[in-house]
């Protein structure tokens, strides 16, 4: 990692302090945490900017990886942005939970996790910075098939989002579980194609020197989905607002890969 890469990190480090500390005064004049998911998705658009006007790598690797982190950025920042104006000033289930437990002090401990936000959004770039530094010119074929799967992950996230956007639309389906689609296969398919993303930028950077380190990546994702404001946070605010329902489809459906829920895999035998 040259000279280079370190001040496109220095660079998107300051912007991401500076983005997060503006979202966080929007969202406390709101009274609304949400707007940090819709900041964060987006900021990414500005990250890839920053990594194409100012990287020093080769042009047409510059173009195609901050195309891509663009792209992804806009399609999921616009989503989250409807869906968020849509429910104001009701918040997402998972700040609610983060209200309840920092009653007293509710605003200093947002502050906090914005700007861990922030953090994240630099350390998830390595992979895009790493590839807007490298000046060797053409492509690899890690290259190649990191882009091939971003397109897989791009194209699954989205149809995901967009299946339950129209089974939520129907008033028949409020209160019930979504499981049309993808939804029959995962349990959060838009989680698995958004991690899948990142196993993209890993895969992409691997034709840049030290892009193995990047590894990191899709393993950080993958535990802040399983372990943190993900899966966790989704599935206990299911459960306490669709109740046995949503156990039995838990009991038949894998909660991240999609795959044959039980109930098919029986009837086959």
């Amino acid at each position: 990692m040259n000279d280079a890469f370190w001040f496109l990190i220095s660079a998107t480090a300051a912007v991401a302090i500076a983005l997060m500390t503006f979202t966080w005064l929007v969202a406390k004049r709101l009274d609304n945490a949400g707007v940090v998911d819709v900041a964060w998705s987006l900021g990414f658009s500005v990250v890839a900017s920053i990594y194409y006007l100012l990287g020093e790598g080769d042009s047409t690797r510059k173009l195609l990886i901050c195309s891509m982190a663009a792209i992804w950025s806009l399609r999921l920042g616009v989503y989250l942005w409807m869906r968020a104006a849509k429910h104001h000033p009701e918040e997402d289930g998972r700040h609610a939970a983060l209200r309840e437990q920092y009653p007293r002090h509710t605003w200093l401990m947002f502050f906090g996790f914005f700007q861990l936000q922030a953090l994240l959004l630099v350390i998830l770039s390595v992979p895009l910075a790493m590839a807007a530094s490298n000046p060797q010119a053409g492509l690899a074929l890690c290259e190649w098939m990191g882009t091939a799967l971003w397109l897989v992950a791009v194209l699954g996230e989205a149809v995901s989002d967009y299946q339950l956007h129209r089974f939520r639309s129907q008033p028949g389906h409020k209160g019930k579980t979504c499981q049309a689609g993808l939804w029959h296969f995962s349990r959060h398919p838009n989680y698995f194609f958004e991690w899948l993303v990142w196993v993209a930028y890993f895969v992409f950077a691997l034709g840049t020197l030290d892009g193995w380190i990047s590894i990191y990546c899709p393993v950080l994702m993958l535990f802040f989905l399983f372990k943190v404001t993900g899966i966790p946070a989704t599935e206990a605010q299911a459960l306490k607002s669709r109740g046995d329902e949503y156990r039995e489809y838990q009991r038949t459906t894998s909660a991240f890969v999609p795959w044959p829920p039980a109930a098919d895999l029986t009837r086959r035998e």
